[in-house]
C-alpha cells in the first residue's frame, strides 16, 4: 500500500486560557490518501477547525506526529512550513478573503507573489481562472461579482501554485443552494481530473455528501470514518 500523503498520529491540541487548559484534540488518529475527497464534520466546538489548521500547517499539535508525504512537519520551521502553505496547500474560506480594490487576475496572482515567485504568473492566474468557468471575469473587482463569483475567484487563487492539497473551509456558507452545488461540482472536477486532494471542512451533512468520505468529529476526537454510501454528484 503506497504511502499516505497526510498521516496523522495521537495529535493533541491544548489552549491555555489563563488558568484554563482547553483541550481541542485529544489524540486524533487518521491517514489521507493522495487523491482522496474527504470532508470533515462536526459541531461547533467539536475539534474540526483545529484539525483543519494542524493538516494545513496554520497551527502546531501540542504532541504526537504530523507526517505530510513521509516528512515530518513537527520537526519544520516556521519558514518551511510557509513554503509547505504556498506551494503545496491551497486555501478556500467561506468569506472568499479577496482584495476588494484589485482584480480577479491580481487577487489569483498573490499566492506567486511570495517565496521564489514566478515570471509567468499572470498567464499561470488566467489559465487557472479559465479552469473555474471565471475566464471572462478577469479584469473584474470582488464588488462586481456575484457570491458564487467570488468563490471561483478564491478557488482558483488556491489552484494557482498547483498544490497536492486544497482544503476549503465552510466554502458553500455564504451561497444558496444552487450555487453552492456549482462550487462542490468544482471541487468534484478537480479532484476527478487533477487528482488534487480536497479536505472540506463543514457541519452541513448534504455539503459532506459530495465526498467520497466523511469523518466525524466530536468533541476532540474522531467519532465516526466512513465512506459515503450515496454521493452526491454535480454534472457538467
Amino acid at each position: 500500500m503506497q504511502q499516505p500523503l497526510i498521516q496523522l498520529n495521537n495529535i493533541t491540541k491544548v489552549y491555555v486560557m489563563g488558568e484554563t487548559e482547553v483541550h481541542a484534540l485529544r489524540g486524533i488518529s487518521l491517514s489521507i490518501q493522495q487523491g482522496e475527497m474527504v470532508a470533515i464534520m462536526g459541531p461547533s466546538g467539536s475539534g474540526k477547525s483545529t484539525l483543519m489548521n494542524i493538516i494545513g500547517c496554520l497551527d502546531r499539535p501540542t504532541s504526537g506526529e504530523y507526517l505530510l508525504e513521509g516528512v515530518n512537519v513537527g520537526e519544520l520551521s516556521d519558514d518551511e512550513l510557509a513554503i509547505i502553505r504556498n506551494e503545496k496547500i491551497g486555501f478556500v474560506f467561506q468569506q472568499y478573503m479577496l482584495l476588494q480594490r484589485t482584480t480577479a487576475l491580481r487577487n489569483v496572482e498573490l499566492p506567486m507573489l511570495y517565496g521564489r515567485g514566478r515570471p509567468d504568473r499572470q498567464e499561470r492566474a488566467r489559465r487557472a481562472l479559465e479552469a473555474v468557468g471565471m475566464g471572462d471575469r478577469l479584469h473584474h473587482r470582488p464588488n462586481e461579482l456575484s457570491g458564487g463569483q467570488q468563490q471561483r475567484v478564491a478557488i482558483a487563487r488556491a489552484l494557482v501554485n498547483e498544490p497536492r492539497i486544497i482544503m476549503a473551509d465552510e466554502p458553500t456558507g455564504a451561497l444558496d443552494t444552487r450555487t453552492g452545488a456549482e462550487i462542490m461540482g468544482i471541487f468534484q472536477r478537480l479532484n476527478a481530473e487533477q487528482g488534487i486532494t480536497v479536505i472540506l471542512v463543514t457541519h452541513e451533512h448534504d455539503v459532506a455528501q459530495y465526498a467520497e468520505r466523511i469523518i466525524s468529529v466530536r468533541d476532540g476526537v474522531i467519532a465516526d470514518d466512513q465512506p459515503v454510501k450515496q454521493r452526491a454528484m454535480v454534472r457538467g
